[in-house]
């Protein structure tokens, strides 16, 4: 469970124009994020590990795409085993951190974010050796955290919890196969208003993701807040042979937007799909 932050300084995060925060500002990773995820780590800036793509101008601040893409496959003697990504400014910083393996065959990862205001992404990995690196982008947005919930919540919740995979035409065995887990999950973030009601709804959304091949895992995921509705997962696995790939995930719903202290445990579910290479 992570620690809470400063309240002071998050209700100052929360109220701040989106012009305060400058391209380059690494205070909040710096004074906060660093020293609460990587405290003693020594970690280096470069583009050789992971590289990291988003716009400078997001288009829907509730839905900016982000892609983490690897450099080098995944192998037994060398792999990517985690990636973290905080976006800096946000009233919750704490993104995701995706654990990947050998049987992923890319830790290549895409999916689509709320940014609250203008801020660096940032994606830190580390690798088996032991070592981390980082790679960051300025992106240009404003209010995706506290964007209204629509006026179909009610029917949202109603396909809460249903999943949809999408693999690529013509995958082949041994091969890293690139595939598409899409969630029906409103991912609520504690900050957005009911448009009918004019209340702010509390939190509710995915903290925990995984996704096997035949048993073996692919992807691991601890996700919060900062996830769109409906969360888009693009990542890859290697189907050596016909078998089962399976999503399970878990939901939950915290009081505060801001702290993990208090959080009550929601729902379990998980779907099935039929590769064959």
């Amino acid at each position: 469970m992570h620690k809470p932050y400063n309240l002071i300084y998050l209700l100052a995060l929360m109220i701040l124009p989106a012009t305060a925060a400058a391209e380059g500002d690494d205070i909040t990773w710096n004074t906060v994020l660093k020293s609460q995820f990587f405290a003693g780590k020594n970690i280096e800036e470069s583009n050789a590990v992971i590289e990291l793509d988003a716009p400078y101008r997001a288009e829907d601040p509730a839905i900016v795409p982000v892609k983490v893409t690897s450099k080098f496959a995944q192998s037994k003697d060398k792999y990517i085993k985690k990636i973290w990504l905080f976006v800096d400014k946000n009233p919750f910083p704490f993104v995701g951190e995706f654990e990947f393996f050998p049987e992923s065959g890319k830790a290549d990862l895409a999916l689509r974010v709320r940014v609250n205001t203008y801020s660096d992404i940032r994606a830190v990995a580390e690798t088996n050796d032991g070592k981390f690196s980082m790679t960051k982008k300025f992106v240009k947005a404003s209010g995706g955290c506290s964007a209204p919930i629509g006026a179909d919540l009610d029917e949202a919740m109603k396909r809460l919890g249903k999943v949809k995979f999408r693999l690529d035409d013509g995958i082949q065995s041994g091969q890293p196969a690139l595939t598409q887990l899409m969630i029906s999950h409103p991912n609520l973030t504690g900050m957005q208003m009911d448009q009918m009601t004019r209340f702010i709804r509390k939190s509710h959304f995915i903290d925990q993701l995984k996704v096997t091949f035949n048993g073996k895992p692919v992807l691991n995921a601890k996700i919060d807040i900062a996830i769109s509705a409906d969360p888009n997962f693009r990542f890859y696995f290697v189907p050596d042979k016909a078998g089962e790939l399976k999503a399970e995930f878990t939901d939950v719903s915290c009081e505060s937007p801001t702290s993990r202290n208090v959080c009550s445990k929601g729902g379990s579910y998980s779907q099935s799909y039929t590769v064959s290479p």
